[in-house]
């Protein structure tokens, strides 16, 4: 028997040992993650693909780190089946589910949904790009969310995304996320009957897709993993996106 598997053998014993279901009107954290090797696709003219892998993680266990440390959450669902992001996450106690991992943001947030409704809980979903985001951050936006069936939303930096949403209960809108879903998503909500509470957050409204967004993000020194990878990579990015370079 290979290395190679005991050690994923005893990755999934930790994951079965760590599973445990919603209870009825907990407050339940879900992030959804890819399979790191396809990672921010629309960096790859611009990252090399190693360091895109790294940012990946990076970002993801700084968004972890933020949501392990809301003390408002009952608990923490990380969608997946990659490897390296199911490390993190039961490293950081957060659960590990894979029902719906490798159907898109969309497909996954939905079975995580129907895992969550099932016992009343509310869920938070965000995803795991948004690496400015604090504890603080969370906290702010779980406060301002209604305590009867509601819907929070906060939308990306350019009001096209949505980067953060609260369902009470995690049923209560169907949501279909893509570049072009804020708008939508309003719809959506009132379609069924909720008014959307809009929250505009600068840290959690900055995802890192685009070339533009890893300039504002770089712009400004954080205390992220993020940053630091970056900031030790600069050389490996700036050659290779010198367009990004010229807008800062």
């Amino acid at each position: 028997m290979d290395d190679g598997y005991l050690n994923f053998q005893r990755l999934m014993d930790a994951f079965m040992a760590n599973d445990r279901q919603a209870t009825r009107h907990e407050t339940w954290a879900v992030v959804p993650v890819k399979e790191i090797v396809l990672a921010k696709q629309r960096l790859a003219n611009f990252v090399p693909h190693r360091l895109r892998q790294e940012l990946a993680l990076a970002m993801f266990e700084d968004v972890l780190e933020a949501l392990a440390a809301t003390p408002q959450l009952s608990g923490i669902a990380v969608v997946t089946l990659d490897p390296s992001a199911t490390r993190i996450a039961l490293r950081r106690g957060a659960q590990v589910w894979t029902d719906g991992a490798r159907d898109g943001h969309t497909g996954a947030v939905t079975a995580a949904v129907r895992r969550l409704a099932a016992n009343a809980s509310t869920m938070l979903t965000m995803p795991g790009d948004i690496p400015l985001v604090s504890p603080s951050d969370i906290g702010k936006i779980l406060a301002a969310h209604p305590s009867a069936s509601a819907f929070t939303i906060v939308p990306a930096w350019d009001e096209r995304g949505s980067n953060a949403i609260i369902c009470s209960p995690a049923d209560a809108v169907p949501l279909r996320f893509g570049p072009d879903s804020f708008f939508p998503h309003l719809a959506a909500a009132r379609a069924c009957g909720l008014e959307p509470n809009v929250i505009q957050n600068r840290a959690i409204s900055l995802d890192i897709d685009e070339p533009a967004e890893l300039t504002r993000f770089m712009s400004s020194r954080s205390n992220t993993r993020s940053w630091a990878l970056l900031d030790q990579s600069r050389t490996e990015w700036e050659r290779a996106c010198p367009a990004v370079l010229e807008a800062q």
